[in-house]
């Protein structure tokens, strides 16, 4: 089984919302002049895509239910407002949902907003993009501190042997006769494979409850089978490696 990791988005081979506001109710109509009606369609239209192209305040209500963390704006990049992201994963290995989302939701502090995402690209070892209402530098640098969220289903589809580390942590983690070795709690990138660190619980040495932790590398020799569905990695590992 191969692998590729991000950060909490990352991925081991092995969230955009609209919202509807001033429209017309269902049951409104405008008799005449056909003329003016057809115009004001057409400012409408115009309206809404400017409206569509610009950023948006948001409240933790229009927050998407499946947004996942992905990055955090670091820097400005040029001087035509394009904006510079520290990625929790390399484009290619999940950092690509930042390459192919439609739009970035974007928290700092208690501030919510999104943009729409008109171009993105990697630059180094970072992300650099330009996003809708940030027109120069000195607005790219206003965004500086910026978590960067995406859509789980704006990420890039995978191959069959391939997952997202958001869709691994917390799963059930049994070997091959069956005992339950834990939960993941969270994924690591040791630079060769992601490895699954297991939380399960155990006792300290006055017999107080603690939670203890395994790893597990994340490769077809240990990892069996990833069902998603029954949330269940099956490996072939015993109870006390």
């Amino acid at each position: 089984m191969s692998e590729r990791d991000s950060g909490s988005s990352g991925r081991a081979k092995a969230a955009s919302r609209a919202k509807a506001s001033g429209q017309a109710s269902f049951g409104a109509f405008v008799r005449k002049p056909v003329e003016r009606t057809e115009d004001t369609a057409k400012v409408n239209v115009a309206t809404a895509a400017s409206e569509a192209a610009e950023m948006r305040a948001e409240t933790a209500a229009s927050w998407p239910a499946d947004a996942v963390e992905v990055g955090a704006i670091v820097d400005a990049y040029g001087l035509k407002g394009w904006v510079k992201v520290a990625a929790h994963a390399d484009a290619g290995r999940g950092g690509d949902a930042l390459l192919s989302a439609k739009r970035w939701w974007l928290l700092r502090g208690q501030e919510r907003r999104s943009a729409p995402s008109s171009q993105a690209k990697t630059h180094g070892d970072s992300v650099v993009a330009r996003l809708g209402g940030v027109a120069d530098r000195d607005a790219a640098l206003a965004m500086r501190g910026s978590r960067v969220y995406i859509s789980r289903s704006e990420f890039p589809a995978l191959e069959a042997d391939e997952f997202y580390w958001v869709d691994l942590i917390g799963l059930d983690v049994v070997n091959l006769a069956g005992i339950n070795l834990g939960k993941v709690a969270g994924m690591i990138d040791n630079g060769a494979q992601s490895v699954l660190r297991i939380e399960y619980p155990a006792t300290d040495k006055t017999g107080k409850p603690v939670a203890d932790e395994r790893l597990i590398p994340f490769v077809g020799v240990f990892v069996k089978t990833v069902d998603q569905a029954a949330k269940q990695i099956v490996v072939d590992w015993e109870a006390d490696y």
